[in-house]
């Protein structure tokens, strides 16, 4: 019960994040090979971040928000979708 609650939560949470990487890259008028470019990720590594496919190291995330060129919590930084 509370296995599939966690799994549901992340999952949530992984999208948010995604999404948020997705708006300040497109603030930025940056392609997604323009942002992969600059941390070293190929398009599809990317793409599934952005989505939420994937659940990403904090070293990863620290590569997109320096590329960014916004602070780590930047990427946390969004209102939780009911």
């Amino acid at each position: 019960m509370f296995e599939n609650l966690f799994y549901m939560i992340e999952e949530k949470l992984l999208k948010n994040i995604g999404k948020r990487i997705k708006e300040l890259r497109e603030e930025r008028n940056l392609e997604q090979q323009d942002l992969g470019g600059k941390c070293n990720l190929n398009n599809s590594a990317l793409s599934r971040i952005e989505s939420g496919r994937i659940n990403s190291t904090v070293s990863t995330l620290n590569k997109i928000a320096v590329a960014l060129e916004v602070p780590l919590k930047e990427l946390f930084s969004f209102k939780s979708e009911e």
